[in-house]
């Protein structure tokens, strides 16, 4: 039986920054190959073009689908599960299948699409990503520009809502694995601390609440959370039980404004390395504990574990850990050696200790 190919599906408001994260993602790729889904529409496809442009080897024409027929979460049955199914038939097949859903979009019917027969046993949802507007967020409005959300719900003829846009932030917020504070450029750095703190109060526990801007994410934080999130639905409560929840179209040209230089600097990443572990479940629990006090986004790498002529591998995302035996160490010297990644600002050696200790 193959693995599961694992999808990201990545949420949020129109203008909240999720074309950018993704543009940045296939720039950033490493040679993965990246399939995209963009739930697009009304808005001929602007999404699409933006990205077709990325040309990367990542992402050919024939990776990106557009789904344009209304609310993602509407069509599953006629647009998704068809589109899904053609994309699994694919050889050689995709390494991750990105979704980006438009702005009005419900995670949750989404999520729970993804245990369709047929589809279950080949692909599972790695994780849910939302991304917030943090400036509109801070300044109570949830989206940067409230008439263009209107606009978007005008032009859906379809519409059979008025819900809230707070109680559509909270079921983003409430579906979410990783919740992504961008545009933190705009917001001082008490503000942004003060906004991840909160959002981290308002979602689930061991949800990752990261800091941004320009969408500037490590492909290695957004891509590889291993969640499952289709068997994980009960927890992740819908405060609407529509039946139908159209939206529309998605465009984010949010950062047409301010298109000074980013990087990696919000995030950074050391290897630590130690001798031979005796007991790797004692190690894996020690791991854990220095993740918690350490706020680490994720911590990977290979353990030499006493008497066991198999490397460890080792993968936390947030305090989740997992490991497994997967080959031989050969000629390559017995030593355990993890790459740590986190916001910019861990204590090195606090940590390098705690974890060689």
């Amino acid at each position: 039986m193959p693995a599961k190919i694992p999808a990201t599906i990545v949420t949020g408001f129109l203008g909240s920054g999720k074309t950018t994260l993704i543009r940045h993602m296939l720039q950033n790729a490493n040679g993965k190959r990246i399939a995209l889904i963009i739930n697009e529409f009304g808005d001929l496809g602007v999404d699409g073009d933006i990205l077709k442009g990325c040309g990367e080897e990542v992402c050919s024409k024939d990776d990106i689908v557009e789904l344009s027929n209304g609310c993602i979460c509407c069509t599953v049955a006629d647009d998704f599960i068809p589109t899904m199914e053609a994309l699994l038939a694919r050889n050689p097949a995709p390494d991750h299948i990105v979704i980006e859903t438009s702005g009005l979009a419900l995670p949750q019917p989404l999520v729970r699409a993804f245990n369709w027969p047929g589809i279950s046993t080949r692909v599972t949802v790695d994780g849910v990503v939302t991304v917030v507007d943090g400036r509109a967020v801070q300044d109570g409005q949830f989206a940067h520009n409230i008439a263009a959300v209107d606009a978007q719900r005008a032009a859906d003829d379809n519409l059979d809502h008025e819900t809230p846009l707070s109680e559509l932030f909270e079921d983003q917020i409430a579906c979410a694995d990783m919740i992504v504070v961008n545009k933190t450029d705009l917001l001082t750095a008490e503000e942004a601390d003060s906004l991840a703190a909160q959002l981290r109060t308002d979602s689930r526990d061991g949800v990752q609440v990261v800091k941004t801007s320009m969408g500037a994410l490590p492909v290695d934080v957004l891509l590889g959370q291993g969640i499952g999130a289709e068997g994980d639905l009960e927890s992740r409560h819908e405060i609407h039980h529509h039946h139908h929840h159209h939206d529309d179209d998605e465009d984010d040209h949010e950062d047409d404004d301010h298109h000074h230089d980013h990087g990696h600097d919000e995030f950074e990443s050391f290897i630590v390395t130690r001798d031979e572990v005796s007991d790797a479940a004692a190690f894996a629990a020690q791991v854990s504990a220095v993740i918690k006090s350490n706020n680490i986004l994720r911590l990977k790498g290979f353990v030499a574990v006493t008497g066991k002529p198999m490397r460890m591998t080792l993968q936390a995302v947030g305090p989740r850990v997992d490991t497994y035996f997967d080959q031989p160490f050969g000629d390559a010297p017995r030593q355990t050696r993890l790459v740590v990644i986190g916001e910019a600002g861990l204590d090195q050696s606090a940590i390098t200790a705690a974890l060689q200790a």
